[in-house]
C-alpha cells in the first residue's frame, strides 16, 4: 500500500507539472500574439535590384476603432512605386522633387519619385477584418541594404503611427509600433526582368527542351491526324449506309 501511495503522489506530482506547462505555453503564445498583429510589408522577392510586388497587410483596427487610411512612406532608395487599386479604396501618389536627377536601369532620366501611397476609403476596415494593399517596384541593388517603410494607420478614432526603427543591437519585437521593413537580399542573376503574361504563353507554347518552330511542326501533325480520323469516320458511316441498303 505504502508503495501505491507512493506512485500516486508521483502521478500527482507529474500531472501538476503538465498543467503547469501549459499554462506557461499558454501565457507565452498570448504574449506573442500581439507583435503577429503588427502591419506589416512582406516582398514577393527580396533580391537586390528584382522587381517584387509588396503586400501591406492591415490586420486590426486602432484600439477597436475601424481603418479608414493608410499611408505608406517611401524609402529614398527606391525611385518608382506602382500602387496597385482596390476596389474599396482610392489610392494617392505625393511626389517629390529628385535634385539631382538619377538614372534607372533603361538609362532613363528621373526627376522626381513616389514619396508615399495613400490608400482612404468611405468604407472603413472594421476591427476583426483584415486587408491587404499592393505596390509594385523596382528593388534598389543594395544587398544587405534594409528598406524600411514607415506607416500610418488612420482610423475613425485616434491612429496608429507604425514608425519605430530599432536601435543597433536591438530586437525589433521589442517595440510598440515597428515600422515595416525588410533586408535586400543577394541579387538572383536573372537581371532586371519582371514576368508577363508574354513569358507565360511562350512558356506554354514551347516544348521542354525544343523551340517555338518544333512546336509548330507537332501540331501541324496533330492536325493532320484529326483530319485523317474524321475522314476515316465519315468514309465507314457511308460503307455501313450503303451496306443496308444493299440487304
Amino acid at each position: 500500500m505504502k508503495r501505491h501511495g507512493v506512485q500516486t503522489s508521483g502521478v500527482r506530482r507529474l500531472t501538476a507539472g503538465l498543467v503547469v506547462a501549459a499554462v506557461a505555453t499558454v501565457v507565452v503564445v498570448g504574449a506573442a500574439t500581439p507583435a503577429a498583429a503588427h502591419v506589416t510589408i512582406t516582398p514577393s522577392t527580396t533580391a537586390a535590384g528584382a522587381y517584387a510586388v509588396l503586400e501591406a497587410s492591415v490586420p486590426h483596427g486602432c484600439a477597436g476603432s475601424s481603418t479608414i487610411a493608410i499611408t505608406i512612406q517611401i524609402p529614398e532608395q527606391v525611385s518608382s512605386v506602382t500602387p496597385t487599386r482596390n476596389a474599396l479604396w482610392e489610392v494617392d501618389k505625393t511626389m517629390e522633387t529628385l535634385d539631382p536627377a538619377v538614372t534607372d536601369s533603361h538609362g532613363r532620366q528621373i526627376t522626381e519619385r513616389v514619396a508615399s501611397v495613400t490608400y482612404r476609403t468611405d468604407t472603413p476596415l472594421p476591427e476583426g477584418y483584415r486587408d491587404v494593399l499592393e505596390l509594385s517596384l523596382l528593388l534598389p541593388d543594395l544587398e544587405g541594404e534594409t528598406l524600411v517603410f514607415p506607416t500610418i494607420q488612420t482610423c475613425e478614432q485616434g491612429e496608429a503611427a507604425w514608425i519605430e526603427v530599432p536601435a543597433d543591437g536591438q530586437d525589433a519585437e521589442e517595440l510598440e509600433l515597428p515600422a515595416p521593413a525588410f533586408v535586400l537580399t543577394a541579387a538572383d542573376g536573372g537581371g532586371h526582368h519582371e514576368p508577363s503574361a508574354v513569358d507565360a504563353d511562350l512558356a506554354v507554347a514551347t516544348t521542354p527542351g525544343g523551340s517555338a518552330g518544333e512546336q509548330a511542326t507537332v501540331d501541324v501533325w496533330t492536325v493532320a491526324a484529326l483530319v485523317a480520323g474524321v475522314a476515316g469516320v465519315v468514309l465507314g458511316a457511308t460503307a455501313l449506309v450503303r451496306q443496308r441498303r444493299r440487304t
